[in-house]
């Protein structure tokens, strides 16, 4: 896209910028102007404190007043705060709209980071009333900062962000990334891409068209996508939110046109919504989209949703919660097609030029502690180092448990005493990992300290627990893969350990 498909023209962009730096508009300087307590009111929708505390209406308060408290300001007051950009020119492009006697915001224009802002439209919230655009253009919701904390941030030459939407994605992908290529099916959410990637210095390849299309025969070294994920029977009302594809489809369409976009060791990650059918298992759904792309596969299931409490949000988020039948036909789809429950979760896909690709589907609801990327990173690291050793190779390596690592016991007392039933290790961070093991797995990770080989490690557990050191060798190397795999103990040595 070229500067005549923003918002606003090149000077205009370079005009509003001036404005929000002069007035110190960003993420800092907000809180310092607000304070702790009515930061914090901000976060929760709660806006008297910092209404309170921009009363004298400086470029700053007014800005706050008008972008951040949802307020109609004086016109004087608002042309004050945006100068040198118009009013003309901040009314035409919508960043602003009359309403009644002053000024209100026409976009959510949010800072955002360190010095960054991102251009979006007015959440359905704020409007009520007020049907959505078809293309309405989200801002920084609880998906997107999932996609933020998932994604793995590892410097690359190219990354594609699938559905930029207002652009977040790619502003982070511009950290870590020398070129960055960014799709959307709607035109009108690009102008906003294009306008936030000006307004922040950015310079990125903005092409038109429906997911991969735009980009068919190319390949990336990073791929995100935060996609029109939401289940249903296929319609398309607002284009954020639906993709036109019958059920989860579009998380399988993503899957399969992977292989096609990804570099050797290069990483595809994106967030999907599955269904859970009567009758199936829907982890074997879901690792069945995988199935011959060659790719490792990382699936994390981070929730699950009823279909009434899911129907509830998504019209909700389009300000259509009071529509029955819109409500009525959706669960009618449902139940015909005996969706029991949908899932939401994360999906992590990396090129890895093996033959043996690992392919794991994972609850881990309450389990997970963002930002999830380093875990991620980490995860197919410990994948290639497994790769590279045999049954020996193992054996012959150093572990020592992981960082903060916990045994949970539960024990009832009997005659002799207390008889422990079982026994949890479990990482109270990162990932949140728990492992039921017996006594021997428990006596494995307790000794490892980084001081012997395993080999040596299991001669004395042999002896200690009367049991031939042939028999315990034959079994700890698929255990001992396993535990690293988790995460839960670590080979002494590795370079990124």
């Amino acid at each position: 896209m070229d500067e005549h498909d923003m918002l606003l023209s090149p000077a205009g962009v370079e005009a509003l910028r001036i404005a929000l730096v002069r007035a110190n508009f960003t993420a800092n300087g907000i809180a310092t102007r607000l304070g702790s307590q009515a930061t914090g009111g901000v976060a929760r929708n709660d806006f008297r404190a910092a209404l309170r505390a921009t009363t004298d209406r400086d470029p700053l308060a007014t800005l706050i007043r008008v972008f951040i408290c949802e307020q109609t300001e004086p016109e004087n007051a608002v042309a004050a705060a945006l100068a040198p950009l118009s009013i003309a020119d901040a009314l035409s492009a919508g960043i602003i709209e009359r309403h009644g006697d002053g000024m209100r915001m026409g976009l959510d224009l949010e800072p955002y980071g360190d010095d960054w802002w991102v251009l979006a439209d007015v959440p359905a919230s704020a409007r009520p009333g007020r049907p959505l655009h078809a293309e309405h253009v989200l801002g920084i919701g609880g998906a997107t900062q999932t996609m933020i904390g998932a994604a793995v941030r590892r410097p690359v030459q190219t990354a594609l962000d699938l559905g930029t939407g207002s652009g977040v994605q790619a502003l982070h992908l511009s950290t870590h990334a020398q070129r960055v290529t960014a799709t959307d099916v709607s035109r009108r959410a690009l102008r906003f891409a294009a306008t936030t990637a000006a307004l922040n210095g950015q310079d990125w390849e903005l092409l038109h068209g429906d997911l991969v299309a735009p980009v068919a025969g190319r390949r990336f070294d990073l791929v995100v996508s935060n996609p029109p994920f939401v289940v249903g029977p296929g319609t398309t009302t607002h284009v954020y939110r639906d993709s036109g594809r019958v059920g989860d489809a579009i998380g399988a369409e993503l899957a399969a046109a992977a292989p096609g976009l990804l570099t050797e060791g290069g990483t595809m990650q994106y967030l999907a919504n599955w269904v859970h059918v009567t009758g199936e298992d829907w982890g074997e759904r879901v690792a069945g989209w995988f199935a011959g792309s060659g790719l490792d596969a990382w699936v994390i299931q981070r929730e699950v949703a009823d279909p009434m409490a899911y129907v509830n949000l998504w019209l909700t988020d389009v300000g259509e919660a009071a529509d029955p039948q819109r409500m009525a036909n959706w669960l009618d789809w449902f139940d015909a097609h005996k969706v029991e429950a949908i899932g939401f979760g994360i999906v992590s896909l990396r090129r890895s030029g093996h033959h043996d690709p690992v392919l794991r589907v994972e609850d881990l609801r309450q389990r997970v502690q963002a930002p999830m990327g380093d875990q991620i990173a980490a995860w197919f690291d410990r994948q290639d180092w497994l790769r590279g050793r045999d049954t020996d190779g193992l054996l012959d390596t150093r572990y020592r448990a992981a960082d903060g690592l916990r045994l949970h016991q539960e024990a009832t007392m009997g005659e002799d005493g207390w008889g422990v039933d079982r026994q949890v290790l479990t990482m109270p961070h990162g990932l949140r990992w728990t492992e039921e093991v017996d006594p021997l797995v428990l006596a494995l990770v307790g000794g490892a300290d980084g001081r012997l080989p395993l080999r040596d490690q299991l001669a004395l557990l042999a002896v200690a627990h009367d049991v031939a050191v042939e028999e315990l060798a034959e079994t700890a190397g698929p255990i001992v893969a396993h535990l690293v795999e988790r995460g839960l103990i670590e080979p002494v040595g590795r370079p990124d350990v």
